[in-house]
């Protein structure tokens, strides 16, 4: 399998038919850094995927032969580790929400904003380099203490063992009825556990530290997804998300829901 040159910020996947933007998209990907190759459709991608180790993959969900919701079918089967993001030509909540349930990391409505592009590009790079790195380091922590119980075993004075890591206090974030693992990426309410994707996770974290105050829009997209976009774009895109977000939380109808439209400002979640 190829891999990308070391210099660069990251190796990074387009997929998209339309010839004119996937060379925008490459070429303002390239100025800021990634290594870049382009697909203009699924068979071609699934071609470059299986041969190239990618660190990010942008997927329109419009392709001709293979749609792109069976490409990311097929990439989070194989590889389930590798960040896709959508393009759509339409703020299609639908669309959207299958693509979620999929697996996808998020999605940017077509027309792309270079500077949101470069952005949301720069954010999951640098989460999938932390992510490599705390994988290496559990591989190699793992490895020192089997050569360690290994020279325990061989030695006639015995090395103790090495206690675990005891648990951090601030690995847990714990508002009303809800238990985040920050570590572990993962929420409960009251002992269920939700079913989020990251993004939506992301927010519920927001809610949480700020909870019981609202958060506005533009400061729930500038905390969970890394990047700041003006105050139109930060109510559609927190909408979505906080959609999601209700959608796994599923209350009944009869009982109060958990975060509350503040209107005009942003969304507050309800802790008592």
């Amino acid at each position: 399998m190829a891999e990308r040159a070391m210099s660069t910020l990251g190796y990074v996947l387009i997929i998209d038919d339309e010839e004119p933007l996937r060379h925008s998209l490459t070429r303002v990907l390239k100025t800021a850094g990634c290594e870049v190759l382009g697909a203009a459709d699924g068979l071609q991608a699934l071609q470059f995927v299986r041969n190239t180790r990618f660190d990010l993959v942008y997927l329109d969900i419009h392709l001709p032969g293979i749609s792109g919701l069976d490409v990311l079918q097929t990439i989070r089967a194989e590889y389930p580790d590798l960040p896709v993001i959508l393009f759509t030509g339409h703020a299609s909540l639908q669309s959207a929400l299958d693509a979620i349930r999929l697996g996808a990391t998020d999605y940017l409505v077509k027309p792309i904003d270079p500077d949101v592009l470069v952005a949301r590009t720069r954010v999951i790079l640098e989460e999938q380099k932390i992510e490599r790195r705390k994988r290496e380091l559990r591989e190699e922590l793992a490895s020192l203490r089997a050569e360690l119980r290994a020279l325990a075993f061989q030695s006639a004075s015995a090395f103790p063992e090495i206690p675990p890591e005891p648990q951090r206090d601030d690995r847990f974030l714990k508002r009303g009825d809800f238990v985040l693992d920050l570590q572990a990426r993962r929420a409960t309410l009251r002992d269920r556990v939700l079913s989020l994707p990251p993004t939506a996770f992301a927010y519920l974290m927001v809610l949480a530290r700020h909870a019981p105050e609202a958060v506005d829009y533009q400061t729930l997209v500038t905390e969970a997804q890394g990047y700041a976009v003006e105050q139109s774009g930060a109510s559609e895109l927190a909408k979505y998300h906080i959609h999601i977000l209700r959608q796994a939380i599923n209350v009944p109808k009869n009982v109060p829901g958990y975060i509350l439209n503040v209107r005009g400002i942003g969304y507050r979640l309800l802790v008592s």
